[in-house]
């Protein structure tokens, strides 16, 4: 289990001695550093093949100059040592990403109809082939390995989507689509055990209820047309994910705890738009949806929507904030009793924004909800110390 302890602390009350706490800050020192040079180099790889290929602009030089790149690459790997071994390993990746992302650029650009059936298989057989040697360790140079599948799995991706949009495929295959890429994403974090790509699955899983951001000049919006529906969704995925926790390897319990906090924070985004809106639960996918989703006059949409919320099960915006402030303060005293300190903290964070953004929209004008909520909260805080005390006590 991953803890944040003082150091300093334990070793004046004897808990560490310091050599042990001298270890203790050296690994995880080793291991943010790790993160940062790791961060820094993806950053510099992936800038530096796609600028070579828009600069270049022409299919012909970024195949040389990759083929180039690779072959330097390789030539570094076999003949330098530990200490270079990352400028071989960036600039093989630099040269198969110039031959893979130049191929792409240029079948999409040139070869719209026929792109997308060539990435789709082209792509998962480079993710195959690297899984293969990934999983029997036939190659050391697992870094590039990794890196390359992803690059695969890219262009699998891509390929489907290409077809999809092409031929305008709509729900429920749509649906299904989306949650093969949440599963593709999810499956690939968790066998290069990178838990970034598995927070990524959640931006496809929520699609899957039309849940997504949009951007404007100057605006980059959060939006959820079915929030209740989309809360559930991330309910049964946090609680499936919990489930799973106690029962498999700390390697693997790392993502599942990944995937329930972005499915607790994705939930936490709906319920801060059903706070300010409330929800006619349904009417974006079963009801009559937006205007713009091809009714004839806005006068006939009106009509066909003022019927189904008549009809509907609707959740008043006061209803959803008290809902979400209760969740809240149970989520926040569950995790800090159960040392989940990435809800925790997700859950103090809505929590500031639940209260921000309730202070403007509710009771701006209303002190007296102030001194209310401040009051209660002081026998809340000893109800809480208590329950610890005891929860302790019962080795709970």
């Amino acid at each position: 289990m991953h803890v944040i302890a003082d150091t300093e602390a334990l070793v004046a009350d004897g808990t560490l001695t310091p050599d042990q706490a001298a270890i203790l800050e050296r690994r995880s020192r080793e291991v943010m550093v790790t993160l940062a040079v790791n961060a820094i180099l993806c950053f510099g790889i992936l800038a530096a093949t796609v600028g070579f290929i828009f600069w270049l602009a022409d299919p012909f030089l970024v195949a040389i100059v990759g083929g180039l790149m690779l072959a330097g690459g390789l030539a570094v790997l076999a003949r330098a040592g530990v200490n270079y071994a990352m400028f071989g390993n960036s600039a093989v990746l630099i040269g198969v990403g110039m031959l893979l992302g130049g191929a792409t650029v240029e079948l999409v650009d040139r070869y719209e109809q026929l792109a997308g059936w060539v990435l789709a298989p082209g792509g998962v057989l480079v993710a195959l082939i690297c899984l293969w040697r990934w999983r029997t360790s036939a190659w050391s140079a697992r870094f590039v390995l990794g890196t390359v599948l992803l690059m695969g799995l890219s262009m699998h991706l891509g390929g489907i989507e290409i077809l999809a949009q092409l031929h305008d495929l709509g729900p429920p295959w749509r649906n299904l689509l989306l949650l093969y890429y949440a599963l593709a994403l999810a499956g690939t974090g968790w066998q290069l055990d990178v838990r970034l790509i598995t927070a990524a699955a959640l931006i496809p899983f929520a699609q899957i209820l039309e849940t997504g951001t949009a951007y404007f000049h100057a605006v980059y919006a959060f939006y959820s047309p079915e929030p209740t529906l989309t809360i559930l969704q991330m309910g049964l995925l946090i609680a499936a994910c919990m489930w799973g926790v106690v029962r498999v390897s700390e390697r693997d319990a790392r993502h599942l705890r990944i995937l329930a906090v972005m499915g607790f924070i994705i939930a936490n985004l709906c319920a801060l738009v059903g706070s300010i809106w409330g929800d006619v639960v349904g009417e974006h996918l079963w009801g009559p949806g937006r205007y713009r989703d091809g009714w004839a006059d806005y006068e006939t949409y009106s009509a066909a929507r003022d019927a189904f919320r008549e009809a509907a099960l609707t959740i008043p915006e006061l209803t959803y904030s008290i809902l979400w402030a209760v969740t809240l303060l149970a989520t926040i005293i569950w995790a800090a009793s159960r040392t989940q300190r990435g809800l925790f903290n997700a859950a103090l964070t809505f929590a500031a924004i639940h209260f921000y953004t309730q202070m403007f929209e509710s009771f701006s004008d209303e002190p007296l909800a102030y001194v209310v909520g401040g009051l209660g909260a002081i026998p809340l805080a000893w109800g809480v110390w208590r329950l610890n005390q005891w929860m302790v006590a019962r080795k709970i």
